[in-house]
């Protein structure tokens, strides 16, 4: 009987692997010269530590099922949660800020579609500690210099909430939530409808829609002309200088909101090219979760990945990295082991596990690509040495085990 894989998921083959894993690679080395350290929390979690953060409506979109102590679990769907979960339980008492990156699988429970999937690797980041905007400064231009290294070309918007949550203040904080969720969705129709419902003054309704659609040169003295100038403005503008002078590329965008209501202050989302409509790569901002879990008034700041879609338009091409094939005769083939063992401990190798004759298993070296060969018969063994074979040029050279590691590390 032949089994299917479950709807939603991937199987990687060889050399699908092998670009993920030499891109994954890349966007470690970045994070950790900017002295970031790895974690690795549960695939699976007690379900309440995301319908704290998120509300029971998310429960839907889960995989979540009961144990066999009948308790409520479910498979991660984001990292963000766990990070904060781990930090109340286990770091409070290290120093801050805290510099954390993870990469890992996340699962939800949704229709698949183009660039949607029901397992998806997410890499991110959290730096815990600090409330400056010198800190969602390095969030976001970490996360720029991250697509940069492997070739995506990103178009990138900043936002602080706290300008338009300064506007909303004087309605009821369920009716902010509202609109926010309204505005990330660029639901301008709903966005009208709700301001009518709710009766929301008039005044506010002209500068809210007015300041949304604010992007650009200019956005922000536009923005303050609405608002007045208030404490949030002057620290995006310090936001934008740090960005000017780590020379990051940006659009400011008051439209920017993330929906979420634990978003404090700056917000950005990171836009790829050549990827349709579900085009964001990259999406976070400042935060406030730490409290939520049982810990102290920790701010926090950090942004999401989204790994596969990344793939979907990196062009990079991983190193070659095709074996030394060793061929030998079947009377010198326990002599073939031993010096595939030696060779293994500076390249890859690969020794013939089929019995091929001899003739098959040059062919098969060529079949499979293989740049080099290690041929080992009677003279070779006799004369302790083994015959090197460039598969492009044809050209063969007798010489020790040495002499062959140092030919082909060297190149």
């Amino acid at each position: 009987m032949k089994i299917s894989k479950p709807r939603g998921t991937r199987d990687f083959l060889p050399e699908d692997t092998k670009k993920r894993r030499y891109v994954e690679s890349i966007l470690r080395q970045v994070v950790k010269n900017w002295g970031f350290n790895e974690i690795i929390t549960p695939t699976f979690e007690n379900l309440e530590l995301f319908t704290l953060k998120s509300g029971e409506g998310i429960v839907g979109e889960l995989y979540n099922f009961k144990d066999k102590g009948d308790r409520e679990m479910t498979l991660r769907p984001e990292l963000t949660a766990p990070v904060m979960r781990m930090y109340v339980n286990e770091m409070q008492a290290y120093q801050q800020p805290l510099k954390l990156f993870y990469f890992e699988n996340c699962f939800r429970y949704e229709r698949p579609q183009k660039g949607r999937f029901r397992e998806f690797w997410q890499f991110g980041v959290e730096l815990i500690g600090s409330k400056r905007a010198d800190a969602d400064a390095e969030a976001i231009a970490l996360a720029s210099e991250m697509l940069k290294s492997v070739g995506i070309k990103g178009d990138l918007h900043v936002n602080n909430l706290g300008v338009i949550r300064h506007l909303l203040s004087v309605l009821e904080t369920e009716h902010q939530s509202k609109i926010m969720r309204l505005v990330d969705k660029k639901d301008d129709t709903g966005l009208n409808d709700f301001l009518e419902d709710i009766n929301a003054p008039a005044d506010l309704r002209m500068k809210l829609l007015e300041l949304i659609c604010l992007t650009g040169e200019g956005a922000v003295t536009k923005a303050r002309e609405l608002v007045g100038n208030i404490p949030e403005i002057e620290t995006f503008q310090e936001l934008l200088t740090l960005l000017d002078t780590y020379g990051v590329e940006y659009t400011i965008n008051f439209g920017i909101a993330r929906g979420l209501d634990y978003y404090t202050g700056t917000v950005f989302e990171i836009y790829a090219e050549g990827l349709g409509a579900q085009n964001q790569v990259c999406g976070g901002g400042s935060y406030q979760l730490i409290q939520l879990f049982g810990g102290g008034d920790v701010p926090s700041t950090g942004f999401g990945l989204g790994f596969d879609r990344i793939m979907e338009v990196c062009e990079l091409e991983a190193p070659d990295d095709k074996p030394v094939v060793i061929i030998a005769k079947d009377s010198t083939r326990l002599d073939a082991v031993k010096v595939a063992t030696k060779l293994r401990l500076h390249m890859p190798v690969y020794n013939d596990l089929m019995k091929r004759n001899f003739k098959a298993q040059l062919s098969h070296a060529n079949n499979i690509g293989a740049r080099h060969v290690v041929i080992i018969g009677e003279q070779e063994v006799e004369a302790e040495k083994v015959t090197l074979k460039d598969m492009s040029s044809g050209e063969q050279e007798l010489l020790t085990i040495d002499e062959v590691i140092e030919k082909l590390t060297c190149k």
